[in-house]
């Protein structure tokens, strides 16, 4: 019987692109372990951080290497724990790469299904997924509606207020409203220190691992959060603080009828989750399952999937949530409809820690696609 070809996509222009090479990995090895290795064959694609679709050899040796072209291991870890780093913004190809990259896609077309593994912008808001759409062939993942809904933050609050899941107090601001004139401005701070008082969270809308978020005391840093946050995005979010919440987070899997795995918690010692936290090993910590009553834990299950159908997810994702311990409350924060996929990310664990094997869980989504479409 002839093998399923899998169209591994990874790279991507965005400030993830590391990150995506090392998810890339794991699932490149998972297809090839044991019986998915009678069933599969792996097609990688490597898209480069100027846009450009590297199918073949050379996107072969990323995969091997796991890291990008021209740039040694150590680099590549330490601009991934960097947000600082030029990676970190989405870069604008030029006109020549963009023609390339669907010439590039043309020369992939003995794909049965994709696997895109892109985190970010560029890679999880829908744009991807709308040109696979464009080909007509199945992909892993939610498709145009549901990875944008769970990449703007703005919208996807908004779905979840419609089905009445509780999250905490937030202002939407653009950009147009920070580099405003000077009237305009303090009229904004104003707003949010109305609405939510210190502290609170300012963060761009469209973006991830908590690139460009800050944890905000005072009117001074509120200002100058809001100025670095409109840097990365014209969408911002301004989030009130739950006091002292313990950080709970569960996976969905399915299409139609998803099913949500045990809950694990992420602990740490830095003021927030941010992106050095996220990336640096050893200075967060993931417990599975978490450590919480057999009611939190299902009332978080039931919130996931209901966060999943709200924003028409399918095939996998990772909900996000604040447990405040001290008045029983849990509030969801986000949904991440292409989470972190390396052996260490908390949706593969959480997962084993379900039942579900990495490389039966790789090939459970790759049903899942070609069921779906």
């Amino acid at each position: 019987m002839a093998k399923i070809r899998v169209g591994l996509l990874f790279g991507g222009c965005s400030g993830e692109h590391e990150v995506s090479l090392r998810s890339a990995q794991a699932i490149a090895r998972a297809l090839e372990a044991g019986q998915n290795a009678d069933q599969y064959q792996i097609t990688p694609v490597y898209i480069q951080k100027d846009g450009r679709w590297q199918p073949g050899e050379q996107a072969q040796q990323v995969l091997a290497a796991g890291v990008p072209p021209g740039m040694l291991e150590d680099e590549a870890i330490g601009s991934a724990a960097d947000p600082s780093s030029s990676t970190t913004a989405a870069l604008q190809p030029t006109r020549p790469a963009a023609l390339e990259r669907w010439q590039s896609a043309a020369t992939v077309t003995e794909v049965d299904v994709w696997f895109p593994i892109l985190h970010g912008p560029n890679g999880e808001d829908g744009t991807v997924q709308g040109l696979l759409q464009l080909m007509q062939v199945p992909f892993v993942g939610s498709g145009v509606l549901g990875s944008a809904l769970g990449m703007d933050k703005i919208a996807m609050k908004m779905a979840f207020a419609q089905v009445g899941l509780p999250q905490a107090n937030y202002v939407a601001v653009t950009r147009s409203q920070v580099w405003s004139n000077p009237c305009i401005f303090p009229k904004l701070c104003d707003q949010i220190e109305a609405e939510l008082d210190y502290p609170c969270f300012v963060k761009p809308a469209n973006l991830g691992s908590s690139v460009g978020i800050a944890k905000v005391r005072t009117r001074s840093q509120l200002e100058a959060a809001l100025d670095s946050a409109a840097s990365y995005d014209r969408r911002l979010i301004v989030e009130a603080a739950v006091p002292s919440p313990r950080e709970l987070e569960c996976a969905v899997l399915g299409n139609d009828h998803p099913q949500a795995s045990v809950v694990g918690e992420i602990t740490y010692q830095s003021d927030f989750y941010d992106y050095q936290t996220k990336y640096t090993e050893g200075l967060a910590q993931l417990h599975i399952p978490a450590n919480v009553s057999e009611a939190i834990a299902r009332q978080i299950q039931e919130m996931s999937i209901r966060a999943f159908e709200a924003v028409d997810g399918a095939g996998l994702a990772r909900v996000d949530f604040f447990y405040a311990e001290s008045t029983g409350e849990v509030f969801i924060n986000e949904i991440n409809t292409l989470p972190g996929f390396t052996a260490t990310s908390m949706y593969p664990q959480l997962w084993a820690a379900s039942g579900v094997s990495f490389a039966e869980l790789v090939d459970r989504l790759v049903q899942l696609a070609l069921e779906s479409r």
